[in-house]
C-alpha cells in the first residue's frame, strides 16, 4: 500500500503536464491581479527640490480600500510613479510594508505641501509601522532611492491640489 502511494506521488511529481503548468501560471497571474485591485486614476504632482522640479505620476488613494491595499502586491514601479494617500486632517500617520514586494521611499507631507520627513527604502514584506513624527496630512511612496536620485529633503515641496498653498 505504501509502495503504491509513494509510486503515484512520484508519477505525479515527475513530469509536470505543461498544459496544468500553464494553468497553474495563468491562475496565480490573475489572482496577483485580484489582490491588486482595480488600477486608481493617475493624475500627476511636482516636487520642487533644490535641484528643480520633478513630475511625477501618481496613483491617489482617495477610498478606504485604495488605502489599505496601496501599493500591495505589485512588483515593480517606475521611477516617475508614485502613489499618494491624501487625509482630510492632519494628524501622525503610520504605514507598513505587509504584502508589499517593493522596496519604497515614503514622503510625509505636510497641508501646506512642505515634506515633513522621509524614510528611504522601506523593508518589503515587514509589519514595522513607519510613522510621520509629527503632523501630515498626506504620504506619497515612491520606488526606493527616488528620493535620493531627486534630491529630496525635508523643507521641499511638494505642488498637488490637494495641498493649500502658503504662497
Amino acid at each position: 500500500m505504501v509502495a503504491l502511494l509513494l509510486l503515484a506521488l512520484y508519477t505525479r511529481n515527475s513530469a509536470p503536464d505543461p498544459v496544468e503548468t500553464h494553468a497553474s501560471a495563468t491562475a496565480l497571474a490573475e489572482t496577483q491581479q485580484q489582490k491588486a485591485g482595480a488600477p486608481v486614476p493617475t493624475e500627476t504632482l511636482q516636487i520642487i527640490t533644490a535641484a528643480g522640479t520633478h513630475t511625477i505620476k501618481i496613483e491617489v488613494a482617495r477610498t478606504p480600500d485604495q488605502q489599505a491595499r496601496g501599493l500591495m502586491f505589485r512588483t515593480s514601479l517606475a521611477d516617475d510613479h508614485g502613489m499618494l494617500f491624501p487625509h482630510d486632517e492632519p494628524r501622525e500617520l503610520s504605514m507598513w510594508m505587509r504584502n508589499t514586494y517593493i522596496s519604497l521611499d515614503m514622503v510625509f507631507i505636510r497641508p501646506d505641501g512642505v515634506i515633513h520627513r522621509i524614510a528611504e527604502r522601506t523593508e518589503p514584506l515587514s509589519d514595522k509601522v513607519v510613522s510621520s513624527n509629527g503632523d501630515v496630512s498626506a504620504v506619497l511612496e515612491l520606488a526606493a532611492g527616488s528620493a535620493e536620485r531627486l534630491g529630496l529633503k525635508p523643507g521641499d515641496r511638494v505642488e498637488h491640489q490637494i495641498f493649500q498653498s502658503s504662497r
